[in-house]
C-alpha cells in the first residue's frame, strides 16, 4: 500500500471508486479541493455525481504546480465524463477537454454559458441521470484507468476523455487536441521578427508532375484520428454529396459563431474526405493567431519603416465607409492596431502586417477592411503551403481582373488536350450534371497559368450559369481544379435556387442585396443575368489550343525550385509576396504548415457587394492595357459595376 491516492468529492462515484481502490492503495478522502491536501500523492481523483467546473479549475491550479497527476469523473446532461488524465507540464488539461467537448455540440453556446454559470454559482446537487447503475459503470472505467496509472502502465486517457451514456451505459473514448490558447496549459511564444524569418529549403516532389512533397496516403491515418470526431474533434462531422457528378465530401468546423463547412472534391470519396479535412484545418488556422501571441500594438505612422502600408492591399471606397450601416471605418495611420510579423519575399526581411489582414474577418471588430481566407493554404511543408497560397491569390485575382475589366478572354479548346481524365470529366459534367463547359485563358501579367471555367445549363430547370477559376503551373491541373469546383454545385443548389428565386431576382436591381458568399453564384443562376457575361460567352472568337496558349514550362524535381520560379515572376512585375505563418501547435504535431499569402496590388476576393475592395488597386486599370485587351488604361467608371459571380 505504498501508493497514495487522494479522492476529492462526495457522492456515489467517489464512494464506489474509493471502496474499490482501498484494498490495494492508501486512500485519502477530501470533500473538496479547498481542504489541505497532502504535499505529495501518486494520483488525485476528482469525482462528482454532477458537473463542478469551478472545482476542476481549482484542481488545475493546485495540482499543476505541485507536480501531481490527476483524473476527473463527473455526470452532466445524461452522460458521465471521465478524463482527461492530466500530467503536470504537459498540454491537454481539463479546460482544453471541456472546450473541445462543448464546441463540438450543436448547443455549444448554451452549454458554454451553463458551464460559466455553474462555475460561478456552484454545480447542481446531482445530475438526474446519475443513477446507481450508471455511476457504478463509470466507476469501473475510472478504476481501470487509475490502476494503469498507478502501476506504470499505458494510460488510456491522456489527451482523451471517455464518455458514458448513463441511459444505455454505452461508453466511447475520444481524442481531443490541447488548446494552444488555454490559460492553464497553453504556452504560446511571443510573435517576433526572428520567428517570421523564412529560409526556403529543398523539398523533393513526389514526382516531377506532382506538385506535392507529402502524399495523402502518408496523412490518411492521422487526419481522421487527430482532427475528426463528432464529440471532441476540431472538426465534428462529415457528409458525402451523392448528387454532384464527382465525389464531394464536406466536413464541419464548429465555432461559437456558427458552423463553417469545407469541402474536398476529387473522383474518390476517401480522397475527398482527406482534402476536406485539410481545408477545414486551413480555415481553423486562419481564424485567429493560435501559433504565436500578438505583441505589437501601435499606429502605422510609428511603424511605417518596418510595416506593410495597409492601403496597398486595397480598401473600401469613401462612399462605402460613409454608408450608415457599414461595419468598418477608414484606415487611420495614427490609430493603434494589432500587428503580426510576416516575411517579405521581395525585400527578404520580416515585415509587420495588420493582424486583421493576416487572419480571417469572422467578426467585424474595430477594423478598416473586410478580409477573407484568400491566400490561406495548408501544406506538408512551409514551402508547399506558400506555393499553394500564392496560387489561390493568383486564381482569384485573375477571376476578379477578368470580371471588373470585362476582359474577352481567349477561348480554350479542351479537345486540344490528350488527357483522358479531363475528357471524361467534361463528359460527366454534361451527361450527369447537365452542363456544357466553356474554358478561357485568364493568365495575367505574372504569367502563371490561370483559367476561368463557365458551366452553361443544358436543362430547362436549375441554375443557368456557374463560374469557377483555377491557377497552377500545369494548366491542365488548373482546369481540373476548376471543374471539380463547378461540379460541387451542379444539381445540388437547384432546390434552394428555386425556393428563393424571387430573392435573387431582386438582386438584379439592387446589388446591395448580395450579402453572402452564396448570393454571388445564385444571382448568376438567373437566365436574365447571362447578359452580364456576354464579354465571355461570345462564341465568334476562335478556339485556341492549350499548347499555343501556355508555353511549355520546365519540370523540376523539387517544389522549392517551382516556388522560386513563381517568386521570380512576381519580382519581374514588381509585386511583393508577403507570407504570414499561421501554423498552430495542432498542425505541427503532424508536420503540417499553414500560411497566409498577401500580394499587395492583386485583387482580394470579397463576398457581399457592399464589401468590394478596389480602392488603391490601380493595377486593375493598368493590366488590361498591358495584356493588349484595351488601348489605354481603364478609368474607375469603366469597371464592371455588378457583383462578381465567384462561387
Amino acid at each position: 500500500m505504498s501508493a497514495g491516492v487522494v479522492v476529492v468529492g462526495e457522492g456515489l462515484l467517489a464512494d464506489f471508486v474509493s471502496r474499490a481502490l482501498s484494498s490495494q492503495y492508501r486512500i485519502v478522502r477530501h470533500a473538496d479541493v479547498k481542504t489541505s491536501l497532502p504535499e505529495s500523492a501518486d494520483l488525485v481523483l476528482v469525482l462528482h455525481d454532477t458537473w463542478e467546473p469551478a472545482v476542476h479549475k481549482q484542481a488545475e491550479a493546485l495540482f499543476q504546480p505541485a507536480g501531481i497527476p490527476w483524473l476527473r469523473g463527473f455526470a452532466a446532461c445524461g452522460e458521465a465524463v471521465i478524463g482527461p488524465l492530466v500530467r503536470p507540464g504537459k498540454p491537454g488539461c481539463s479546460q482544453c477537454a471541456d472546450l473541445r467537448r462543448i464546441v463540438a455540440r450543436i448547443d455549444r453556446s448554451q452549454m458554454w454559458e451553463w458551464k460559466q454559470a455553474l462555475a460561478e454559482q456552484g454545480g447542481m446537487p446531482r445530475d438526474p441521470w446519475a443513477s446507481r447503475t450508471g455511476m457504478l459503470q463509470t466507476a469501473h472505467l475510472l478504476i481501470a484507468e487509475a490502476e494503469r496509472v498507478l502501476q506504470g502502465g499505458q494510460a488510456h486517457l491522456e489527451e482523451h476523455v471517455c464518455l458514458v451514456n448513463l441511459k444505455t451505459l454505452e461508453s466511447s473514448r475520444h481524442f481531443f487536441l490541447p488548446d494552444p490558447l488555454c490559460p492553464v496549459c497553453g504556452e504560446l511564444p511571443d510573435d517576433s521578427p526572428m520567428a517570421a524569418q523564412i529560409s526556403l529549403a529543398p523539398r523533393p516532389k513526389l514526382s516531377a508532375d506532382r506538385y506535392r512533397c507529402c502524399s495523402l496516403d502518408e496523412l490518411k491515418d492521422v487526419l481522421s484520428r487527430d482532427y475528426l470526431d463528432s464529440r471532441t474533434g476540431l472538426l465534428n462531422g462529415k457528409r458525402n454529396n451523392y448528387e454532384a457528378p464527382f465525389a464531394v465530401v464536406s466536413v464541419n468546423l464548429p465555432l461559437f459563431v456558427g458552423d463553417e463547412s469545407t469541402a474536398g472534391r476529387t473522383h474518390s470519396f476517401a480522397e475527398s474526405e482527406l482534402l476536406a479535412i485539410l481545408e477545414g484545418l486551413e480555415r481553423y488556422c486562419g481564424l485567429e493567431p493560435r501559433g504565436k501571441r500578438t505583441v505589437v500594438y501601435d499606429s502605422y505612422r510609428n511603424l511605417a519603416d518596418q510595416a506593410l502600408n495597409p492601403l496597398t492591399v486595397g480598401v473600401h471606397a469613401k462612399d462605402q465607409y460613409a454608408r450608415p450601416d457599414f461595419p468598418y471605418r477608414p484606415f487611420d495611420p495614427d490609430r493603434p492596431i494589432k500587428w503580426v510579423w510576416g516575411y517579405s519575399c521581395m525585400q527578404e526581411r520580416p515585415i509587420l502586417v495588420p493582424e486583421l489582414l493576416a487572419y480571417y474577418s469572422l467578426n467585424y471588430g474595430d477594423g478598416f477592411v473586410y478580409e477573407t481566407s484568400n491566400g490561406c493554404a495548408l501544406g506538408g511543408s512551409l514551402e508547399e503551403a506558400i506555393f499553394y497560397g500564392i496560387l489561390e491569390v493568383v486564381e482569384r485575382d485573375s477571376f476578379l481582373m477578368t470580371w471588373y475589366a470585362q476582359l474577352p478572354l481567349p477561348r480554350l479548346d479542351p479537345d486540344s488536350l490528350d488527357d483522358t481524365e479531363l475528357q471524361l470529366m467534361i463528359e460527366r459534367a454534361k451527361t450527369v450534371g447537365g452542363y456544357d463547359l466553356h474554358f478561357y485563358n485568364a493568365t495575367m501579367e505574372n504569367g502563371i497559368p490561370s483559367v476561368w471555367v463557365l458551366a452553361k445549363n443544358r436543362k430547362q430547370t436549375g441554375v443557368n450559369l456557374i463560374c469557377a477559376a483555377g491557377a497552377h503551373p500545369d494548366p491542365v491541373r488548373a482546369v481540373k481544379g476548376a471543374v471539380h469546383e463547378l461540379a460541387d454545385m451542379m444539381g445540388t443548389i437547384d432546390g434552394k435556387f428555386a425556393a428563393f428565386r424571387e430573392k435573387y431576382e431582386r438582386m438584379m436591381d439592387d446589388p446591395f442585396l448580395v450579402q453572402e458568399m452564396e448570393d454571388h453564384s445564385m444571382l448568376y443562376g438567373l437566365p436574365q443575368a447571362e447578359k452580364r457575361l456576354a464579354f465571355l460567352l461570345n462564341e465568334d472568337r476562335p478556339l485556341h489550343t492549350f499548347d499555343e496558349s501556355f508555353p511549355q514550362q520546365k519540370k523540376s524535381a523539387d517544389l522549392t525550385d517551382d516556388l522560386k520560379d513563381m517568386l521570380q515572376a512576381f519580382r519581374r512585375v514588381n509585386l511583393d509576396v508577403i507570407v504570414v505563418d499561421q501554423t498552430t501547435p495542432e498542425m505541427r504535431r503532424n508536420s503540417l504548415y499553414c500560411v497566409k499569402v498577401l500580394i499587395p496590388g492583386m485583387l482580394p476576393m470579397t463576398f457581399g457587394y457592399h464589401l468590394t475592395r478596389l480602392e488603391g488597386l490601380d493595377r486593375v486599370l493598368r493590366v488590361p492595357m498591358e495584356l493588349g485587351y484595351v488601348r489605354q488604361p481603364l478609368t474607375p467608371d469603366q469597371l464592371n459595376p455588378h457583383p462578381h459571380p465567384f462561387p
